[in-house]
């Protein structure tokens, strides 16, 4: 019997797919935050190895349709939905988050000079496919398929469909950031070039408190992390989580504040709308960590994490007052004693930042697959990605042997 037709269809908006549909694609195993499951095992019979994810709050439905709702990905702002849907018997069976650009902001995984290179030869690097969650450096499933259909069939049709779309969209490229490792090396198969980066990351190694933690890295860390946590609050300074209905319209504002603060003197333009955390608070607040720093009955200081099944996703972070390592406890300390707490198996910080190492932050391999079509600009993009890959493993061996845990067991904790 032959098998039925998959039909692939491009949509302007998210708002074109059901919540339903859409999350039995993103998270087909459901929301289930803290139980420290992980991913499941590939089923029999999937020989490309694609595992089921574990909940993963950034392809929610929830999270990308506010990211559009509030005016932070939009055309207007360089972030044209492009989202590709496959339909299996008129059913949603696989979409892909998928963005037509007009830049390489807010991605993360940089390729400035590849465009700018690309454009001086005489060629047009804009607008591109960005297949990503939107402001978010997080490792997540890209290609998004629901329980009960051919999982490699789909997967392997959205794939493809992302080539098809960049032609019809005369882009430039398509461009698949923070993916999981086994969709990487699907995309492989079918012409994507690898590229790999580095992010720090923190391990739970079924630690019962924070002090368990402590007790297994050697003593110059240990002592220097209890004086940055009791230094970071000398001013009277009081820590609290917000989450669910804690988190009030009042709570946002102040954080609102210390992102926009804090994203103006980095970035110059913070990417995401006040309305954008409104109603991620109407419709994902238990999702949702907000630590907060106060201060003379006032917040003075802030970071907003997204709780998965396993992960704690550390996001963005602000300030209206500074005082020495607040930025430590709030993102990094407070981060580890939640995760913790609800027993978490990760914490994920964010991009770039080496100086997490020393903080209990170990180097993991990140992963991105670039679909190039112009045949010059891809033989000089993968000849630079081997050496890029060569070095991005390397120093993640060095960085690695710089970690801050005990190497020998006679040393006391």
């Amino acid at each position: 019997m032959a098998s039925s037709e998959i039909t692939l269809e491009a949509v302007p908006s998210i708002g074109d797919v059901s919540p339903e549909d859409w999350d039995a694609c993103a998270n087909p195993g459901g929301r289930c935050n803290g139980v420290g499951a992980g991913t499941s095992p590939a089923l029999p019979g999937h020989s490309l190895g694609l595992s089921r994810p574990a909940y993963n709050p950034f392809v929610s439905h929830a999270f990308l349709s506010a990211a559009e709702k509030s005016g932070s990905a939009t055309i207007r702002t360089g972030w044209a939905p492009r989202h590709l849907v496959a339909k299996l018997e008129g059913r949603v069976a696989g979409i892909v988050p998928c963005y037509l650009k007009s830049h390489s902001q807010g991605e993360y995984v940089f390729d400035r000079g590849w465009a700018d290179a690309y454009e001086r030869a005489g060629g047009r690097y804009y607008p591109k496919l960005q297949v990503s969650v939107p402001f978010t450096p997080a490792t997540g499933p890209r290609l998004l398929v629901r329980d009960g259909v051919d999982r490699e069939r789909i997967t392997e049709a959205l794939a493809s469909g992302l080539i098809a779309l960049c032609g019809v969209s005369k882009a430039s490229s398509v461009h698949v950031t923070f993916a999981q490792e086994s969709e990487w090396k699907l995309l492989a198969e079918l012409g994507f070039l690898q590229r790999t980066d580095q992010q720090f990351h923190w391990h739970n190694e079924g630690f019962a408190c924070f002090d368990e933690f402590l007790a297994t890295l050697n003593s110059r860390h240990r002592k220097s992390i209890k004086r940055e946590r009791r230094d970071a609050l000398a001013a009277g300074i009081t820590i609290h989580w917000l989450t669910g209905k804690d988190i009030t319209e009042d709570a946002w504002d102040a954080f609102f504040a210390f992102y926009m603060e804090t994203g103006s003197r980095k970035w110059g333009r913070p990417y995401l709308t006040r309305e954008f955390f409104s109603l991620i608070g109407e419709t994902m607040s238990e999702d949702v960590l907000l630590v907060m720093a106060r201060r003379n009955n006032r917040w003075v200081a802030g970071a907003i994490n997204f709780i998965g099944s396993d992960t704690l996703f550390g996001r963005n972070w602000g300030a209206v007052e500074h005082h020495p390592f607040l930025h430590f406890e709030v993102c990094y300390y407070q981060a580890i004693d939640f995760a913790i707490k609800r027993g978490l198996k990760h914490v994920e910080a964010g991009a770039q930042g080496e100086h997490k190492i020393a903080r209990g932050y170990l180097p993991r391999t990140t992963y991105s697959a670039h679909f190039i079509a112009d045949p010059g600009l891809r033989r000089a993009i993968d000849d630079y990605l081997k050496r890029e890959r060569a070095y991005v493993a390397e120093a993640g061996r060095e960085l690695a042997e710089l970690g801050p845990f005990r190497k020998g067991a006679d040393e006391a904790p």
